[in-house]
């Protein structure tokens, strides 16, 4: 029976009781429990048999025994299995129209007055977190082609820079550059000055693509400003930044206390500050071509400080095209159906959200 195929439909109908059970009280289940269960629904196992087919379902390695006087808990594989039964079928249960009334109410009332990017994504990381008691996770990639509106740098320190790129999208970026020599506030003024001059409404590639032109072509004073440009230009906007992707983290404390490892809960607010980290992890399991929610368990194959953590994203369209990510982090004991039910109904109203009807 170790096989997902040799599960019977009655030990499914179980297995399904017993992670429902354990997701509401994190408390492991007992056969009794289970059988009052059922019961409910009409179904009448008795304690035996319920007993008899959760020693199965434990020989199959979906159940586990924390103890030896206490109850079962599901696996790994035991979600998995029950995420796949609640994403297919005839009686399939993941939909983003399915999300309750009251919670699409509450999803669209946060997103009255907001205007721009940045403020969209923001407000949708808070609201993911919010609904699924996890971490809320958006994160956006710049569309190709997006227009330049203005760019700013201000000195921190020797060599170091804050560099401010904003795009006519409603992109905010900001990242701090160590360059090889120090600049002084007034070399930083007069790049940005002539790069907000001349490249306004320019695609950030083609700003790059006419920096390089022009520093082949001019001479003296103002090939050393078109240099410094174009170091500035590029270490804020390097070209193989992995398209220019803004990320945006709620909700790390509802972590807290969730994880009994608290070395490890250390590791993963880590990872989760470290925000590259989160692109990767979602670049290497979203599919921007993919249409539905996906739930990702193996997180740990690819980040070891996620062990025992679960993805919960899908694709966020604008204009038909993916733009980016959102999605939750959380424990494996976590509500599934209402989650990826948030993310899809997110996740397929985000241009509405940007592009309200009418604009």
């Amino acid at each position: 029976m170790a096989d997902a195929e040799r599960v019977t439909a009655r030990q499914r109908a179980i297995l399904t009781a017993i992670v429902e059970s354990y997701i509401e009280t994190g408390e492991p289940v007992g056969s009794g429990t289970i059988a009052r269960l059922q019961g409910a629904d009409g179904t009448g196992f008795s304690s035996a048999t319920v007993r008899n087919e959760m020693a199965e379902l434990a020989d199959a390695g979906l159940l586990e025994q924390p103890h030896t006087s206490a109850g079962r808990v599901p696996t790994a594989r035991a979600f998995r299995m029950y995420v796949e039964q609640l994403s297919g079928g005839v009686n399939r249960r993941i939909d983003g129209s399915r999300l309750p009334a009251r919670s699409r109410m509450q999803i669209d009332s946060n997103f009255v007055g907001l205007a721009g990017t940045q403020a969209v994504l923001e407000r949708t990381s808070h609201v993911l977190a919010t609904l699924s008691s996890g971490v809320g996770v958006a994160i956006v990639a710049a569309a190709e082609g997006d227009m330049l509106e203005h760019v700013h740098f201000s000195r921190l320190t020797q060599a170091r820079v804050l560099a401010v790129v904003v795009t006519r999208s409603g992109m905010v970026r900001d990242r701090v550059l160590v360059l090889d020599k120090d600049v002084t506030a007034r070399e930083l003024e007069a790049a940005a000055n002539f790069l907000n001059e001349n490249f306004r409404g320019w695609s950030v590639e083609r700003v790059r693509a006419e920096l390089a032109r022009l520093v082949e072509r001019e001479l003296s004073e103002y090939r050393l400003l078109v240099n410094s440009a174009q170091e500035l230009w590029v270490r804020a906007v390097p070209g193989d930044e992995a398209r220019a992707q803004t990320v945006y983290v709620e909700g790390v404390a509802n972590l807290v206390g969730s994880q009994e490892d608290r070395t490890r809960l250390r590791e993963l607010l880590v990872a989760m500050e470290a925000k590259e980290r989160l692109v990767e992890l979602l670049n290497a399991y979203i599919d921007s071509r993919q249409e539905s929610v996906r739930v990702v368990f193996d997180l740990e194959e690819h980040a070891p400080e996620m062990a025992g953590m679960v993805l919960i994203a899908a694709p966020a369209r604008m204009g038909g095209e993916s733009r980016g990510t959102v999605g939750v982090i959380g424990p494996k004991r976590m509500h599934y159906e209402n989650t990826m039910n948030a993310v899809g109904y997110i996740a397929q109203v985000f241009d509405r959200m940007l592009h309200p009807p009418g604009e």
